[in-house]
């Protein structure tokens, strides 16, 4: 794993030697990335110069070091990711008459670009990457992302200067740009608790979606095409949905997995996996024990808040499988240690609390190993989250009635605060109450209020922020995936629509965002097999009734699982990967938020409207709402601003 950057003075305004001094400062702010080593790659006649840090991983020796060129010359690579079929792609290569120097994926990558042409080579890798190409012969630079948006990359083009990097800040380094709040972005970022792609915190910067390929020339706008798209997966999925049996399905699900995770536990290095006892991770971690000689090692933090605690589950299934388990309970001065770091770990707005102990659980399991497995993505390929049932359900029931008998129920809803809400949530039996009662009830207070179609539902039932216009001053809300209607001709099931909806928005610019920066932040390479491409295209060919049924999701991981593990080991309620934000605003985090939620200081930054943030602080503080959410987006963004903007 590791950090790029790089800068193409188009027009040659700058000095060679000026821009190759950027793009070192640009990489140096990514060590963290990769600590190993770093150096720069410099054409002087183009004016452009690429910036690498290395993470070693594979191939250990200066044969892996970056920026790499082709054998023949042509192209130079500086290259964040791993490539997992690269072993399978080399002898073709050599058979063409390409000469290698060591056995990292680097290589395969760049020969194939000059073999095969960069489309067609990033058409047939395997893994996760964010890729600058330059050709040298042709003066084009591209710029590639991974099909799902596990690697990030940023870029902008200022006057016919590009710029671009694994991480905001190496492009803060370039100080011929002057960083400006976008805050229609600022809106987005409100509503999400993330800035949804192609968008950034900054005017003019953009964040490279998933499965393209930008080109830049010498002249021109640079241009952007999909390799890949979720779309034409879901569209080929549908119209070819397998007509097996569970147990068939089963045993191929089980196969591939197999296989994705196999691939992904070659390494030079100590290798690990992240275990929560949750269904997604315990698969990984199973089917990692199934394929190693030796004990796996696993890792999970604990906390001592009730119903925060996933180690006991964890331990239970180490335990079952064998692994060398190491887990860590986390204190909450522990915990809290960890906000003031956040703005600078995420460069940008990012208030999902689950940061912190995805943090956690990194900086502990890199004291043991350099690369670490995580079950992120089940959810969303296999339908978990228990929003896609309760969002069917509710249309089922209300949808058909017309929209003031919506409105009615929904402010009988909101008349009930979420401290109320939560209080008549106590009477529900613990293994059936939903967590966190009061904020999801006022959300669905919103979804009925609202149009009924999947979009607008998904955009109530995930909002911090229902009206962030409203509280962002100048800011307006950009359009995205969630305004367009043919998805719901692309994707007709309502479930497998949200599922949709989560795979182009909330997984890469939530979750992936989430355990790259945390994992990074500490040097940690985390890979994802959930996610393997082929993965994706099988979950799509599945019927939906065998990704959920019943209100239960995912269930071939949890048929491929019961391969493994005995099925009481599974079954425990569904918890998220949190924190209890909402205690610690009104006890251990107030005198960080008191300064930074002060009306007198809102008022006269002037970017958000003083009075709704003052009022849901209040209530929040008297207990009379629960307003963790939402608050935590603007106490995230004020600190994010002190860090950044200042």
């Amino acid at each position: 794993m590791c950090g790029v950057a790089g800068v193409w003075d188009r027009r040659g305004k700058s000095p060679p030697a000026t821009v190759t001094a950027v793009v070192d400062a640009m990489a140096d702010t990514l060590r963290h990335r990769g600590p190993d080593e770093g150096a720069i790659f410099a054409d002087s006649g183009a004016c452009l110069a690429l910036g690498h840090r290395r993470l070693s991983i594979v191939e250990l020796s200066q044969a892996g070091a970056q920026p790499m060129s082709s054998s023949c010359g042509r192209f130079v690579i500086s290259y964040n990711g791993e490539v997992y079929n690269a072993a399978e792609l080399r002898p073709e290569l050599e058979a063409a008459g390409r000469r290698f120097r060591g056995y990292c994926d680097t290589e395969v990558i760049v020969e194939g670009a000059a073999v095969w042409g960069v489309e067609a080579t990033v058409r047939r890798l395997i893994g996760m990457f964010a890729i600058a190409l330059w050709d040298r012969r042709e003066r084009v630079l591209y710029l590639i992302r991974d099909r799902v948006g596990i690697k990030p990359l940023y870029w902008a083009n200022f006057d016919d200067r590009v710029l671009f990097g694994s991480e905001l800040k190496a492009l803060r380094a370039d100080r011929s740009w002057m960083p400006a709040l976008d805050r229609d972005s600022l809106a987005a970022y409100l509503r999400f608790g993330y800035v949804p792609a192609p968008h950034t915190i900054y005017s003019g910067v953009r964040k490279l979606p998933p499965g393209t390929i930008l080109t830049v020339r010498e002249r021109g706008v640079p241009k952007m095409t999909s390799f890949w798209s979720l779309a034409e997966v879901a569209r080929v999925g549908q119209s070819a949905r397998l007509d097996i049996s569970e147990e068939e399905a089963t045993t191929r699900l089980d196969t591939l997995l197999r296989d994705a995770i196999g691939r992904r536990m070659v390494a030079d290095v100590p290798l690990g996996a992240f275990l929560s006892g949750g269904i997604d991770s315990s698969t990984v971690v199973a089917l990692m024990q199934a394929q190693s000689p030796r004990p796996v090692r696993s890792f999970s933090i604990g906390f001592r808040e009730h119903g925060f605690d996933e180690a006991p589950y964890a331990a239970k299934v180490a335990r079952h499988l064998g692994t060398d388990h190491t887990e860590l309970y986390i204190s909450p001065d522990h915990a809290l240690s960890v906000i003031p770091h956040l703005a600078t770990i995420y460069d940008e707005p990012f208030a999902d609390s689950s940061q912190i102990p995805t943090f956690l659980v990194s900086e502990m399991t890199r004291r043991h190993v350099t690369v670490a497995l995580s079950g992120d993505g089940g959810d969303e390929l296999f339908g978990g989250y228990t929003r896609y049932f309760r969002g069917r359900m509710l249309w089922r029931l209300v949808g058909h009635l017309p929209q003031p008998v919506r409105g009615l129920a929904a402010a009988g809803a909101r008349a009930i605060s979420r401290s109320a809400c939560s209080a008549l949530a106590a009477a529900i039996p613990g293994p059936m109450r939903p967590a966190q009662f009061g904020p999801k009830m006022h959300k669905l207070a919103g979804v009925l209020g609202g149009e009924p179609e999947a979009g607008a539902l998904y955009r109530q039932m995930v909002a911090q922020w229902a009206g962030p216009e409203n509280t962002v001053i100048g800011g307006t809300e950009p359009e995205g995936p969630l305004d367009d209607r043919s998805i719901k001709e692309l994707v007709p099931d309502f479930i497998e629509r949200m599922q949709y909806l989560d795979m182009v928005t909330y997984l890469p610019d939530d979750i992936l965002t989430k355990v790259d920066r945390a994992s990074m932040a500490v040097s940690l390479e985390a890979r994802v097999p959930l996610l393997d491409h082929r993965v994706v295209a099988l979950s799509w060919m599945l019927p939906s009734a065998m990704k959920g049924a019943d209100g239960v999701g995912k269930r071939m991981l949890r048929r491929v699982l019961s391969r493994y593990i005995p099925r009481e080991l599974m079954e425990r309620p569904k918890m998220g990967f949190t924190v209890p934000i909402q205690d610690w605003l009104r006890g251990p985090l107030r005198p960080w938020a008191d300064p930074l939620l002060d009306e007198r200081r809102l008022a006269a930054e002037g970017i958000f409207h003083a009075a709704p943030v003052v009022k849901r602080w209040r209530e929040h503080l008297a207990g009379s709402n629960d307003w963790h959410d939402s608050l935590w987006a603007v106490l995230i963004f004020q600190a994010w601003k002190d860090c950044w903007l200042t």
